[in-house]
């Protein structure tokens, strides 16, 4: 059992200069066998295994990674967290890790710097303006406490705003939900990773998968880079990957992988303290504890799986920004980067059992897989554990494609999906 973190563990090791923290968790060689493995140790994965640990008491479990813990779109993402979606099934997921997020710096022992600062997703446009009163009937009915806002409050929230009647998208209005907001997006991986280890599962690092192993329609092992591991259990949580690794047991995926694009600028002092999603012209911005403003956009025109940011992409979310935010326009960038996210067509997620039998996968969550950590591992956990779709997962089961059970969020989900 791990030491708990506190005051008094702060200041106990402050005496000794904080030379006794231990770690926080292990770096395991694999075993022989394992009850399940997760592939990908993204905040995806490692809720997944913590929630099989914690809920359904599954701890001889690993989770096997090609890179480091996190490094893969956890790390590369701009933390937003909410839950305002327009279809039922979006709502039940997105609302499910919200409220799991309020309290999960208690639950892990691990402060993920939470932050309920509020989501204003502005209506630049009259047809975006009637969109989001759709979507705020329906997230009304779902119990949602969300509301649509007037510009003069739009002002009162953001002061920096330009709401300039006459500039090119001018603010008619806004959409708000003042219970969402940001995370820390390495301590939430962190956090769920220490507490998945103080379980018994098994995080191993540096450790490919090149091959799933099945013996007629079931799994029975994985090959890796750090040898064969035998399992009957393999969920699959690798983001833009997952058609790759999905194609080793000879399952095709309706995925595409795209590169989408972030970037943050030089910290100034605080200027604005919710997160505002611009849709119409393209990009959203927040604000850091550091002061820097992270600032995103949409995704590459164009399949790829690059990690790397494009002047382009840059120049063209700066610009969009600019008119709505003219304070940013003196403003130096600091750092540029990609990530390679998995878009479906309907804009939602899969999480989902598989025509192999042991075989599982949770992917799809496109730009926005951050906001639903908590809920996506919650759900997939009891999936893989029950060898059944949860209840809040069935509508998001690979069979809809098939069946044309589409779950469109393209619209809702506008720029920041």
């Amino acid at each position: 059992m791990k030491p708990r973190y506190s005051i008094f563990s702060l200041a106990r090791n402050a005496m000794n200069y904080h030379k006794d923290w231990e770690r926080a968790w292990r770096s395991p060689a694999p075993k022989k066998e394992y009850d399940a493995v997760i592939v990908g140790a993204g905040g995806h994965g490692l809720a997944t295994a913590y929630y099989l640990a914690k809920n359904h008491k599954m701890t001889n479990i690993a989770v096997v990674e090609k890179g480091w813990l996190g490094g893969g779109n956890t790390g590369r993402n701009t933390t937003i967290i909410r839950s305002n979606y327009l279809q039922d099934p979006s709502i039940a997921i997105y609302e499910l890790a919200r409220s799991l997020y309020e309290d999960l710096s208690q639950d892990l022992n691990y402060n993920v710097m939470f932050s309920p600062r509020g989501v204003l997703m502005l209506c630049q446009t009259q047809h975006e303006f009637r969109a989001f009163q759709r979507t705020a009937h329906a997230n009304r009915l779902a119990g949602l406490d969300c509301r649509m806002v007037t510009p003069a409050e739009v002002k009162e929230i953001v002061p920096i705003i330009n709401d300039d009647p006459n500039c090119r998208y001018p603010i008619l209005g806004a959409y708000y939900q003042p219970r969402g907001g940001t995370g820390r997006h390495d301590a939430v991986a962190w956090g769920y990773a220490r507490g998945a280890d103080a379980m018994g599962v098994d995080i191993i690092q540096n450790c490919e998968v090149t091959g799933i192993q099945r013996e007629g329609g079931k799994v029975v092992g994985l090959e890796t880079t750090k040898g064969v591991i035998k399992t009957k259990k393999i969920g699959v949580v690798t983001a833009g990957n997952v058609s790759t690794v999905m194609d080793m047991a000879g399952v095709r995926m309706p995925i595409e992988s795209q590169c989408l694009q972030a970037l943050v600028s030089e910290p100034i002092k605080p200027v604005i303290d919710c997160v505002v999603m611009a849709n119409t012209v393209h990009g959203y911005m927040s604000q850091s504890d550091k002061g820097e403003l992270v600032i995103g956009g949409g995704t590459d025109p164009y399949n790829n799986y690059s990690q790397r940011g494009s002047f382009p992409a840059l120049e063209h979310t700066v610009a969009a920004l600019v008119e709505t935010f003219p304070i940013i326009s003196r403003l130096r960038m600091l750092r540029l980067w990609g990530g390679i996210v998995d878009m479906t067509g309907d804009r939602s997620p899969i999480i989902s059992k598989t025509p192999v039998d042991g075989l599982y996968v949770n992917c799809g969550w496109g730009t926005g897989g951050f906001k639903a950590i908590p809920g996506s591992g919650w759900v997939f956990a009891d999936t893989i554990a029950n060898d059944r779709p949860h209840p809040i997962a069935e509508p998001f089961g690979l069979n809809r494609f098939q069946e044309g059970r589409l779950i469109d969020e393209s619209v809702a989900a506008a720029v920041a999906h």
